[in-house]
């Protein structure tokens, strides 16, 4: 006998929200599947809530940054970066979650899932040609840069431990890489 996994459109996910069926739960969608998300410790929070905060202060109204807030994709996927930012005004987004066109960047802050972040995290973002996507590495102190995607892989992925990097949509901002670090 052959089993199939039933695969969720994002309306199917946004129902079974609306419906309470995954009340509780803390889960994302990706490529189909609803994925049960890593628990997330004090130090994991705090290294995100940092960053929003320095980067709402650095970016001010040149940009939208949420935290852990879902991104639709297009291939029935619904993940939850830790940190978006988006195209202004918040208010774009009332209706819906931002989407490919709308992102900046994108960072995702790993304490024990680094494998995933820049494995396959980073397969489905570059699949969708977000340009730039980072990720917060806690217990290594350093930050992954990936840019150039081509044809669901990153082209280039650079490691930061300390200095400034400027994102490719805000190339006039400076990122002091020690700040999200820290």
């Amino acid at each position: 006998m052959v089993r199939t996994l039933t695969h969720w459109t994002v309306a199917d996910y946004h129902q079974m929200i609306e419906s309470g069926i995954l009340a509780g739960r803390h889960v994302e969608l990706i490529n189909g599947q609803i994925i049960d998300m890593a628990p997330e410790l004090p130090i994991h929070r705090v290294t995100y809530r940092r960053g929003v905060k320095y980067l709402e202060a650095l970016l001010g109204t040149q940009a939208v940054v949420f935290a852990t807030a879902p991104v639709t994709l297009p291939s029935n996927s619904e993940p939850q970066p830790d940190i978006c930012i988006a195209i202004p005004p918040e208010s774009r987004y009332d209706q819906r979650h931002p989407q490919p066109n709308d992102i900046y960047w994108l960072i995702e802050v790993s304490n024990s899932t680094l494998s995933y972040d820049l494995n396959e995290k980073a397969q489905i973002y570059a699949r969708h040609q977000i340009v730039d996507y980072w990720v917060i590495d806690i217990p290594g102190s350093q930050l992954w840069v990936h840019r150039e995607p081509n044809q669901g892989i990153y082209q280039s992925v650079v490691k930061y431990s300390t200095g400034i990097i400027m994102p490719l949509a805000l190339p006039h901002v400076e990122v002091d890489v020690l700040r999200l670090l820290q």
